[in-house]
């Protein structure tokens, strides 16, 4: 038997009960909270009608933040590697040297 409880949440006024698995309640608010928010910025900004749709548009716009900020820790991790393996060849050497010197 799951131990998910159900939990109220509210976006654009709107209340939905979502089944919650224990312990990730925390999580499931400040994520309807951020829903929630990102929903009233497409809505006022004027240029969107119905709740359909303004759903819709801000999942994209949510995406393509994830999307980008994705390719931004890729390209990170892509650049910190060379880095990471210089470094840590330096600090061998460094300590082999420093060995050479003990002896």
């Amino acid at each position: 038997m799951s131990d998910a409880q159900p939990i109220s949440v509210s976006i654009l006024d709107k209340d939905y009960k979502i089944a919650c698995p224990a312990g990730e309640q925390p999580a499931l608010l400040a994520s309807a909270k951020y829903l929630d928010s990102r929903m009233r910025e497409v809505r006022d900004s004027g240029n969107i009608i119905g709740s359909e749709r303004v759903a819709v548009i801000t999942a994209l716009n949510i995406t393509n933040d994830l999307l980008s900020s994705s390719q931004i820790d890729k390209d990170i991790s892509q650049d910190l590697s060379p880095r990471l393996k210089n470094l840590e060849s330096k600090i061998s050497q460094v300590l082999a040297n420093a060995r050479q010197l003990e002896i």
